[in-house]
């Protein structure tokens, strides 16, 4: 039976993936029990505030801290003070804000409780660099890494070791208190240290590998910077050392969870979801011509799944720049993934970011159609040509097809859904 409306379906399990991750659905169970001594909220990311909210709703007694969130994502808080700064690229008010927090926990016990609320976009509002760097230095490192191709793994371990703050250092200056994590992941591998760069994890990564990640991308950096790396001198805090206090994590939400939500939505729709990986990785162009490569092969030869059905992934790609466009890693894959599919029957798409912000434009993603190449081409648009140019929120906004959210308040990382509404002949 075909699908009724493939691109309702689609957005309701955007929806349904944002939703589940919410911090109001998400904190309140994690809370640790009250502590003999203060409790302490600090944190980083596009959703802390809104955890920060969910933590003053349902702890029990006294509590102060400060966060630092996205501008735009702030929500009131009583006890708990919200700091907006800028991301992806850091501002001043980041660095301040990095600076007070290290402040905020200064002079703590062992009977007090630091509770630590982390989210993605954490590491760019967390500037604070190494003694001997400046915040433009941090700025420009940060443009270099968002241009070059790396992965969010490899960017991060760079901005640790650079970093007055991350790699553990923040969770140092909490000692002797105690540290709980409550971390909303948005990193593929959901691994502590990268999501905002782990300031209070402690760091495996070296100098050496921060070293290495610069020589593979070419990116130069401030003779300041090369020294620190050298030298060691930046090294960041690693697991066992005895300046970190007893640190708890726990995760609160995760791509898996944000895609197992997505999946209900479909099967409650009578569409057979299939999960293919909520850590997928690599060029946003390699990965949408291999996700068309499946999709296609659902749609003519009913393997390795039949369809009608929705492929289902998250994950985080990466953009080169090379052109002037708006850029955006999702809209990047979803043209990239129009020009693979060709105009292929029955397959729609979405790729969106769930914290509402894809690239640096205030728009999640957009949605993809099988008649998307021959629209763009009445209007005069020159797909492969806005591909080129890194230019797919214009692409999208140009056919009316962007998706537009606002501030989610969560991040779980990026969100691909492609609908197969029944087998084609391929010979169109």
């Amino acid at each position: 039976m075909p699908i009724a409306n493939p691109r309702q379906l689609l957005r309701a399990m955007f929806d349904a993936a944002i939703a589940a991750a919410q911090p109001a659905l998400c904190v309140p169970r994690h809370l640790p029990a009250p502590p003999k001594g203060r409790l302490v909220v600090i944190g980083a990311g596009k959703a802390s505030a809104a955890m920060a909210q969910a933590v003053e709703a349902h702890w029990p007694g006294p509590l102060s801290g400060l966060v630092v969130t996205r501008y735009g994502h702030a929500v009131p808080c009583r006890h708990i003070e919200i700091v907006e700064a800028a991301h992806p690229v850091p501002d001043a008010a980041g660095e301040a804000a990095a600076r007070r927090l290290l402040g905020v926990v200064e002079g703590l016990t062992a009977d007090d409780l630091v509770l630590c609320l982390i989210s993605g976009g954490g590491s760019s509002l967390l500037p604070l660099a190494w003694p001997g760097l400046t915040l433009a230095d941090k700025q420009g490192l940060n443009r270099a890494l968002l241009a070059s191709g790396a992965g969010i793994g490899e960017m991060n371990c760079v901005r640790r070791h650079l970093s007055a703050i991350k790699g553990g250092r923040l969770a140092a200056a909490c000692h002797p208190a105690r540290v709980v994590n409550l971390l909303l992941s948005d990193v593929p591998g959901d691994d502590p240290i990268d999501i905002a760069s782990g300031p209070t994890v402690p760091d495996p990564t070296t100098c050496r590998d921060a070293l290495t990640i610069l020589r593979r991308y070419r990116i130069e950096v401030p003779p300041r910077a090369l020294d620190l790396l050298e030298s060691g001198e930046g090294e960041t805090l690693k697991p066992g050392d005895a300046r970190l206090p007893a640190i708890e994590t726990h995760f609160i939400a995760t791509p898996q969870m944000a895609l197992e939500a997505a999946a209900a939505v479909a099967r409650g729709a009578g569409v057979p979801p299939y999960i293919l990986g909520d850590a997928i990785e690599g060029e946003a162009g390699d990965v949408a011509k291999t996700l068309a490569g499946i999709a296609l092969q659902v749609a003519r030869r009913g393997q390795p799944f039949q369809a009608p059905c929705v492929l289902l992934s998250g994950g985080e790609t990466t953009v080169t720049l090379r052109g002037q466009g708006h850029g955006g890693r999702n809209v990047e894959f979803l043209l990239s993934l129009a020009l693979a599919l060709d105009g292929e029957p029955g397959v729609h798409a979405l790729a969106g970011d769930t914290d509402g912000v894809d690239g640096q434009e205030e728009i999640a993603g957009a949605l993809l159609a099988p008649d998307t190449l021959a629209r763009a081409w009445a209007q005069g648009l020159r797909p492969r040509e806005r591909l080129d140019d890194n230019d797919g929120h214009g692409f999208f906004e140009a056919l009316g097809d962007s998706v537009v959210t606002g501030p989610t308040l969560t991040n779980v990382n990026d969100f691909r859904a492609i609908v197969i509404d029944g087998p084609s002949t391929g010979d169109h």
